[in-house]
């Protein structure tokens, strides 16, 4: 591929706006295959039918998160699709089946149907979700509930929709975290699919989800990335969590081609690390994207084709292997990097032109051979430049 033929494709948030990052380029079916067959035994998935007033005391007592921090959020509906819904309960038509994944505290998270359950909430009891009362809007069939409110239909429509049941299929705990994220990915074909991030999110609670946040927020890392990458989806915190997987678990341990099982591992490994751990590693991360602005400027972790092709998107697979082989540089070298930036971006330029580097970079990154070869070239790239 040429410079000029060269195509990229950006990643989009749910109202098709760029999200400031490089859509990877992957087999239909990636998402769904993982490095070794699980057990079937591991498998601990039960169904369960509860009315809906049972499913809000749940929510109620803080046992189901109906605001999680991942940004598939109710409020992407509006009050009309929100209305069409609870006319839906109304007239008695069941709503596609829930899917929720347990944690150790039994704690339930809701990755398939949050929109749903947050507007039955908002509609019977908007406390919950702390927002204002959904009034009725739009309706289709029932038109004479238009503004309506909750508290002003009948008590026989009222007890109509706290009796509701709805089916939800739980991820019992003790599942492994790799084999709830396959069986997710393999439901997740709705109209509002969650990203990977935000499925990794979901099913891996700890102080991960803090630490991704914060850095995802530190100036240094905005600055790097121009304040690009949008955080909607989550990518600026998947950039974040790319870092640590292989910053800290080391590139070694990148053996199978399973980049979502390899960034759930990382996200446990945070877990497990102490207050001092987290201090470093947040400080090696500071430096390295300190760095990547000095020598980059604001094409850091981009692509560059030719001087007539316009800045790109941030690309994931750029950012793990510059901002890791920055970080593991030594003082000394960082400093000559930086005086001899000129060198690097031109000798970045020329390696963008390499197909068997751009290959790496742009289809299939999750291939072991692949990730391999951009951490080694940017490695020789650096090594060159102050050499």
């Amino acid at each position: 591929m040429s410079a000029d033929d060269a195509t990229v494709y950006e990643q989009l948030d749910l109202q098709g706006l760029s999200t400031g990052v490089e859509r990877e380029e992957t087999a239909p079916d990636d998402a769904e295959k993982i490095a070794e067959p699980f057990d079937p035994e591991d498998i601990d998935v039960v169904t369960k039918t509860m009315t809906v007033d049972l499913l809000l005391s749940r929510t109620r007592s803080g046992m189901i998160d109906l605001q999680p921090d991942f940004q598939r959020r109710w409020g992407v509906w509006d009050s009309k699709r929100q209305s069409r819904l609870i006319e839906s309960l109304l007239l008695r038509i069941p709503l596609p089946v829930l899917y929720a994944a347990e944690d150790e505290d039994e704690r339930w998270e809701v990755v398939d149907g949050i929109q749903r359950l947050s507007t039955i909430s908002r509609f019977i009891d908007s406390t919950i979700i702390s927002e204002s009362p959904l009034v009725l809007t739009g309706l289709e069939y029932l038109g004479v509930y238009d503004g309506k409110r909750f508290e002003e239909l009948s008590p026989r429509l009222q007890l109509r929709l706290r009796e509701t049941e709805l089916v939800i299929h739980l991820i019992r705990k003790g599942t492994p975290a790799e084999v709830k994220f396959n069986i997710f990915a393999r439901i997740n074909t709705g109209g509002i699919a969650l990203s990977p991030q935000e499925l990794r999110h979901a099913i891996t609670p700890g102080a991960a989800r803090n630490v991704l946040e914060e850095w995802a927020s530190m100036p240094e890392f905005i600055q790097a990335t121009d304040g690009s990458v949008r955080p909607i989806r989550m990518d600026d915190r998947e950039l974040v969590l790319r870092f640590l997987a292989f910053f800290g678990l080391g590139l070694v341990q990148y053996k199978q081609p399973d980049m979502d099982g390899f960034l759930i591992k990382a996200m446990k490994a945070v877990n497990e690390l102490t207050a001092e751990q987290i201090t470093y590693s947040k400080l090696v991360f500071q430096r390295s994207m300190m760095a990547a602005t000095a020598i980059f400027g604001d094409d850091a972790f981009r692509k560059r084709y030719s001087p007539n092709v316009g800045r790109l998107p941030i690309n994931k697979a750029l950012f793990e292997a510059i901002s890791v082989n920055l970080a593991n540089t030594d003082d000394a070298t960082m400093t000559r990097l930086i005086e001899n930036r000129d060198a690097v971006r031109s000798g970045f330029m020329v390696l963008c032109g390499d197909r068997s580097f751009d290959s790496a970079i742009s289809q299939g990154t999750g291939d072991v051979a692949k990730v391999n070869r951009r951490f080694t070239r940017i490695q020789e790239l650096f090594a060159g430049a102050v050499g």
